[in-house]
This record gives C-alpha cells, sequence and structure tokens, in this order.
C-alpha cells in the first residue's frame, strides 16, 4: 500500500464541529480544525511522508503474533483500538466530547486514552502534525510540566501527556514510548485553539475518565430517541451515529462526507473536496434521520435552508447546489500540488468547482425534507418557499449538469425533472394541509407539465424503461427513487420494466453502478467503482416493488461490504475495496431508508401470511 492504509481501515470520531479519522494502526491520519472545512492539521492520508499525523499505540511491530483489532464502543462514537500480544492486553480510546452550542468553536480536544488490562505492553507515540495541509511551518514549544504547543499559522495545537509518557522531541515534532501494567492509564490530550489568548485548561486523570464517560452519556442519550426497532439495529444505529456526526452543529448543515481528496479509481482524477453542505445530501440526511425520529436535526437544517432562501444570491438562483457549512456560497476550488495524494492518486482538490453548476433536482430534495418535517419555519419560511416554487414554475424547462455532477455538458436530465414534479407536489400538499397562501392553479399546473414531459420524453419504448436523460436511451440509477418520492407506483408495469432493465444493465452481484459512463460521457477520464448510495436504493426499489427474497440478499449481501466498525465510503471497487470519501453521508442514508423500506414490507408479507 506504499504507506497507506486501505480508506476502509478507519474509524471516525468527532464532536458536531470536527472530525478525525483514526486506522486501525492507531494512527489519526486526518484532522481539520477547527471545522470540517477547514485546512488540516494531519492529512497524511492524503501524503503519507507530508500530510502529517498522531500515533499512540502498542509497540507491535517489535511483539511477534500481535493481534490488532478495532471497534466502537457500542452505540457511540468512541473508537477503540485493542492491543494483544503475548505479553499483554491493552487498548487506546479515541474520542471528542461533542459540543452542542449554537456557536462556533475556536477549540477542540480530542482525547487519546491508553489503557492494559493484563499483563503489561509497551506503547508508542508520535505527534507530526503539519499545518494547512502541509504547506505551512511550524514551531515546538516543549514545556517540563509534560505539556507542548505547536505553533503554526493561526491555529495552535497543544498537546498534554497524562500519566508515565516522557515526550521528547524530535525536530520540531514529539516522541514517546513508555510500558504500561495491568490496571495501568496514560492519556493524550490534544486541543486546537484558534481563538489564542485564552491558557488551554490542563486535565486530571480523572477529569479524562469524566469527559470519556460524558461522551457516552451523550451518545447514549441521542440514540434513545430513535424509534427504529427493526432487524437491521446495530447497522441503522451506527449510520444513524455517522450522520449526526457529519452535521456541523452550530447551523445544522450536513455535508457529504469527512474528507477530500479521496479517489474513486486508484491513480485517477475523481478525487473531489466533499466536506461541505450540498441541499441534496442535507435534505436525504435530514429526511433519513426525521424518519427515525430525530426532530432537532430537522429543526435546525430547515432554519440553515430558509436562511439560503433569503440570502444574496451569488450564482443568480435561488438556490445553489452547496454551501460552506456557515452558508457561504462561495467555495473556489484548488489543487494541492504538493500533495502526493492517496496512493498517489492526484490531482489533490480543495474546494469544489461544481458549487457554480445548475443542478434542479436541489429543489425537490429541499421540499421533500421539509414537507416530512410538517412545517417550514413559520410565516417567513413558507413565503420563502413559495416565492421559491412561483420561480420554478417559470425556470424548470433547462438543461442542467444533473445530480452525478458530470462535466460534459449540460442535459434535459430525467432525474431533474422528477425532483422538480416532487418540488411542486409538496409544494401543493403543504400549502392545501396548513391553508398556506399559494398560486395553487400556477403550481399544479406546473406539475402536471414536468410529469406529461417525463412520460412523453424520459421514457424509451425501446429500452422500456425510463432513462437518464432525453436524448439517449442510458440508464441512470438516480431513477432508483420514483417509487419512493411517489412519482409512480413502485409495481406499475412501467416502473417494473425499467427495475427490469436496471438490474440487467447496471447491477453486478447486487452492487449498482450510477450509469455507464461510456455510453454516457461525464467529461472525465478514468472508471469508478459501483456506488454505495444506489446498491441501497436499488434494495429499498425491489422492497417496494415486492421482490422482497431478491432484496434482503441484496441488502445483507451490502452490508458485507462495510468496514469493520460498520462505515461505508461512496464507491466499491472491483476487488470489493472501498473507494471514495470516507465515510459517505449518501451511502449511509440510503442504508437507513433500505432498511426501513425492507423492514416494513417483510412486517407486511409476515402479517399477510399469518
Amino acid at each position: 500500500m506504499n504507506g497507506y492504509p486501505q480508506i476502509a481501515d478507519h474509524g471516525m470520531i468527532g464532536d458536531l464541529q470536527t472530525a478525525a479519522l483514526v486506522s486501525g494502526n492507531g494512527t489519526i491520519d486526518w484532522w481539520c480544525t477547527p471545522r470540517f472545512d477547514s485546512p488540516s492539521l494531519f492529512a497524511s492520508i492524503l501524503d503519507s511522508r507530508r500530510g502529517g499525523h498522531c500515533r499512540l499505540a502498542a509497540d507491535v511491530d517489535r511483539i511477534e503474533g500481535a493481534v490488532v483489532r478495532q471497534l466502537y464502543l457500542p452505540d457511540t462514537a468512541i473508537l477503540v483500538t485493542r492491543f494483544m500480544a503475548p505479553g499483554g492486553v491493552g487498548e487506546v480510546a479515541d474520542f471528542m466530547e461533542p459540543d452542542t452550542s449554537a456557536t462556533p468553536s475556536g477549540r477542540h480536544r480530542l482525547v487519546r486514552l491508553a489503557r492494559v488490562v493484563r499483563g503489561s505492553l509497551p506503547f508508542v507515540f508520535t505527534c507530526r502534525p503539519r499545518f494547512d495541509y502541509g504547506r505551512a511551518p511550524h514551531t515546538l514549544v516543549l514545556h517540563d510540566d509534560g505539556t507542548a504547543v505547536f505553533q503554526g499559522p493561526g491555529t495552535d495545537l497543544h498537546l498534554q501527556a497524562v500519566g508515565p509518557l516522557d515526550l521528547r522531541p524530535d525536530g520540531e515534532d514529539l516522541l514517546a514510548d513508555f510500558t504500561l501494567q495491568a490496571g495501568e492509564t496514560a492519556a493524550v490530550v490534544l486541543t486546537s485553539d484558534s481563538d489564542g489568548g485564552l491558557p488551554t485548561p490542563h486535565l486530571t486523570p480523572d477529569e479524562v475518565r469524566d469527559s470519556f464517560e460524558a461522551c457516552r452519556i451523550f451518545w447514549h442519550g441521542w440514540l434513545r430517541t430513535s424509534r427504529y426497532r427493526g432487524r437491521w439495529n446495530d447497522s441503522v444505529n451506527r449510520s444513524a451515529i455517522t450522520l449526526k456526526l457529519l452535521t456541523y452543529a452550530p447551523t445544522g448543515a450536513p455535508i457529504a462526507a469527512a474528507t477530500m481528496g479521496l479517489p474513486e479509481q486508484i491513480g485517477g482524477e475523481r478525487n473531489w473536496d466533499y466536506r461541505y453542505t450540498w441541499v441534496r445530501d442535507a435534505s436525504l440526511s435530514v429526511r433519513a434521520l426525521i424518519d427515525l425520529g430525530f426532530v432537532e436535526e430537522a429543526q435546525a437544517f430547515r432554519t440553515w435552508l430558509r436562511e439560503r432562501l433569503t440570502a444574496s444570491r451569488a450564482s443568480g438562483e435561488p438556490l445553489q447546489i452547496m454551501y460552506r457549512i456557515d452558508g457561504d456560497p462561495h467555495l473556489s476550488e484548488e489543487i494541492l500540488d504538493h500533495l502526493e495524494g492517496y496512493q498517489g492518486s492526484r490531482p489533490v482538490r480543495a474546494g469544489n468547482a461544481a458549487a457554480d453548476q445548475l443542478q434542479l433536482d436541489i429543489y425537490g430534495e429541499a421540499a421533500d425534507a421539509l414537507a416530512q418535517a410538517q412545517e417550514i419555519g413559520g410565516i417567513r419560511g413558507w413565503r420563502s418557499f413559495a416565492e421559491l416554487l412561483d420561480w420554478l414554475a417559470d425556470t424548470w424547462d433547462r438543461p442542467d449538469e444533473g445530480i452525478w455532477e458530470t462535466r460534459g455538458g449540460r442535459q434535459d436530465f430525467t432525474y431533474s425533472r422528477l425532483m422538480t414534479w416532487v418540488a411542486f407536489d409538496r409544494g401543493i400538499r403543504m400549502a392545501t394541509a396548513y391553508s398556506r397562501p399559494a398560486d395553487l392553479v400556477r403550481w399544479m399546473g406546473a406539475r402536471d407539465a414536468v410529469f406529461n414531459q417525463i412520460i412523453d420524453r424520459g421514457w424509451s419504448a425501446q429500452r422500456q424503461a425510463f432513462v437518464q436523460h432525453y436524448s439517449t436511451d442510458v440508464l441512470d440509477a438516480s431513477l432508483l427513487l420514483m417509487p419512493r418520492v411517489g412519482f409512480i407506483s413502485p409495481r406499475d408495469p412501467a416502473w417494473l420494466s425499467t427495475l427490469d432493465a436496471i438490474d440487467k444493465e447496471l447491477v453486478s452481484d447486487s452492487l449498482v453502478y450510477r450509469y455507464d459512463p461510456e455510453a454516457s460521457p461525464d467529461g472525465l477520464r478514468g472508471s469508478e467503482g459501483t456506488f454505495n448510495l444506489c446498491s441501497f436504493l436499488y434494495v429499498e426499489a425491489l422492497a417496494r416493488a415486492g421482490r422482497l427474497q431478491q432484496a434482503r440478499y441484496a441488502f445483507d449481501k451490502m452490508l458485507t461490504y462495510a468496514n469493520h466498525v460498520g462505515l461505508f465510503a461512496e464507491e466499491i471497487g472491483p476487488s470489493g475495496e472501498q473507494l471514495g470519501n470516507f465515510p459517505q453521508a449518501f451511502t449511509h442514508l440510503a442504508l437507513i431508508a433500505a432498511a426501513i423500506a425492507l423492514d416494513e414490507q417483510l412486517d407486511r408479507a409476515e402479517t399477510n401470511t399469518r
């Protein structure tokens, strides 16, 4: 692997404002702070030599027969890496205590707690931060009391050793090695500070344990409000925690993934920055959390979305497809030439130029998420939404770049039209249900016009299927959402024939490709793996169509592609490896939706057979 762990060889921890990845050998190789979309402190996952990392682990490289295992403390975001050797058994627990305040913080604390439960084990520690994606130098100040400060541009990293760690400098970095006996503990507390001025509090051993317990209590309390009681409780709970970890608490804005630059094909150019809030992904994430019973997240996102509708319009459209987590619409894209990329996958991009694309489907996803909450944010929220639909009634019939953000030119994408229909349909329903002022005649006319256009132009008589866009016979897995949004019955003959066509062309042993880029060029070189979102949408579509045995088998097979702690990246490669940014909100929200739909259909079938 040329110094790189597999993408799947990671767990994620976070405090609802930042997130870090910890590999199976105890290395933090990704952490951006003070926000998800800030420059990195550790980024060795993108450059094993220049990216920076922090490792705390038993020194298993010198112990013959040692075994390493990683798991989450059940129903929490506390990640435990266990080291089992002939001489002893120990573990490192990594966690960040959640910060649910509405105020962004410039200070974030990551705790690494080591202990030995049997025998004795030697441990090693290295801390090599590299500020600003590895572009900026830093200086090290080491104090006699077991604390140190890495001073970087705009952000400092404070380090406190708790227990028998004898820190020693290695240039501007830190090293330590120590041995723990059964019952002994040691901790490293990393505190990023971009506020400056205020002293960083030192934690006692008791306070470290209290912080661990507070983190555990938070996650157990949050998850207790879930109403899911189905067959796949562990997978659904892990996906829900993942979506929560990927939500920026001060604004309620979910991000698409914790990382940037991880490739969809090793050595390829499809390496994007996903640390932003896509209206589409965020709306679907919130819909999944609403379906599980988490209402506070829906309220926070509704507020964020309403503010975007009333903010200045950098793109000229009422909404653009993505924003920074604070709502900033400017996401200029740059290439970080100094980073070699994961296993040499270049270019590494920071920012995302797709923010300037036109993708009309976002209005439908936003409307659907708002409709699930049954209330759209008061009178002002409704008026902003009604003005949006008035605008959309005049502007919906345009080609766009589509859901997959292709860079091969605009088309009349069927999925974009489908979600435009959803926007009008949900608006009409809400206006009627809550007696809100609306130009219903105009909205209904637009809704019906979109419907008829999809039937007339989005259907291929030759393929007996709905197709990607009006100028092609290529299939597109995004249309697997057609039954869920209510456009067509899941057992309508036209839909069943579409499902059969997708099964023949895009499905490979239950794994689903988005589309065929050779038949429908997307403006990019290289290929990609199967898309996990689409694989779970396929399960949901099969379940709704009554193909329950096929759906359940496909779902259970998909779960085998999760990593050792239940997380998914964006795609699955040809050898079953995880590819793309990690962990991916799209995948986990679709897992939740598929599990809920499959449970409902299985329960119904079991009831009917009694």
